[in-house]
């Protein structure tokens, strides 16, 4: 008890501080428009010194791992295979197709470039699931590297602008198109990166589009968890001898598949499920204030501008995809 006691201690400092730079993020995008994750992870940054303050860095770094494996896992009361049942096989198969291409193609690209293809599967994964979230949980089964926090910042910072900016260009691309409000509704799902500009986007179009775009994205990010469980195994497999090797189903995402199974069959009350996809938000943006609060602003810039470029492209990609397949199908 003395042990958990003096640990809790240890901890506190570090944590606080993460949560306060949370709530400010938080604070800032409710008065100002602005994107939660982005201004907790622009005021981390500015606060990185912390980072190498005795009194805080446990706790900073207990929040930047331990808190981002918990909001994951409480991502799965979200999902249901309800869902599924609303699109049909065509749509739901290019959903899925699209993740699985972009991922691909970004891993492809990178081998033939002579890029870093763990960066590109971090960005990539991120652009074709889910934006912010995706690229902490796959980091979080990656090897661990000296840019992997780097790069974990720097995929978070420009999917979530991007997803910005997709937020006001997409529904005005999809009207040009001449997409009808479904079609609409699964592109901007299909294809917006971040959840909260999913629903930005889908709403600012209509109630209906709205709903439907929310439901696709939804889809996609139950990709999350059979994408990061390979993502596991394969390194796993490749861990060099004698080295020790990571679990070989990550805890978290056994928590994400066990609430989406429970969420599925109608188990879970609803007050657990508002309070549990709570607790996920916070814990989210607490670990990405703490990712934030780890890293050196110089080394984010050292990412240069081939990571910026793929990163546009990976987003590019999935938009052209998705939108002939709409054309096509919807």
């Amino acid at each position: 008890m003395t042990r958990l006691a003096d640990t809790a201690r240890s901890l506190f400092p570090g944590v606080a501080l993460a949560a306060l730079v949370a709530m400010a993020a938080q604070f800032l995008s409710e008065h100002y428009g602005a994107p939660a994750m982005l201004m907790a992870i622009l005021l981390g940054i500015a606060l990185a010194f912390l980072s190498e303050e005795p009194r805080s860095a446990p706790g900073i770094a207990f929040s930047s791992r331990v808190l981002l494996r918990i909001g994951v896992a409480l991502l799965g009361v979200r999902i249901s295979t309800g869902m599924v049942q609303e699109l049909g096989l065509g749509l739901l198969a290019l959903i899925i197709g699209g993740v699985l291409a972009t991922i691909g193609a970004s891993i492809l690209a990178a081998w033939v470039l002579g890029r870093d293809r763990l960066f590109a599967f971090l960005s990539g994964g991120a652009v074709a699931i889910c934006g912010a979230s995706a690229a902490m949980a796959i980091s979080s089964v990656l090897p661990r590297r000296e840019e992997g926090e780097r790069d974990l910042i720097f995929t978070v910072v420009s999917v979530t602008m991007l997803s910005t900016l997709a937020m006001i260009a997409y529904p005005i691309l999809a009207d040009r198109l001449g997409f009808d409000m479904r079609q609409t509704g699964v592109f901007l799902g299909g294809t917006i990166h971040d959840v909260a500009q999913v629903v930005g986007a889908g709403y600012s179009v209509s109630e209906e589009t709205g709903d439907l775009a929310t439901l696709v994205k939804l889809i996609r990010v139950t990709m999350l968890a059979p994408i990061v469980l390979g993502a596991a195994l394969v390194m796993r497999r490749r861990a060099p001898e004698g080295a020790k090797r990571p679990p070989l189903v990550p805890g978290f995402v056994l928590g994400f598949l066990a609430l989406a199974a429970l969420n599925s069959a109608g188990l879970l009350p609803v007050w657990f499920s508002e309070a549990a996809s709570a607790v996920s938000r916070w814990a989210l943006l607490t670990a990405i204030a703490a990712v934030g609060m780890k890293t050196s602003l110089k080394k984010l810039l050292d990412v240069g501008g081939p990571a910026i470029a793929l990163v546009a492209a990976q987003s590019a990609f999935i938009a052209v995809l998705l939108g002939v397949g709409i054309a096509m199908i919807a």
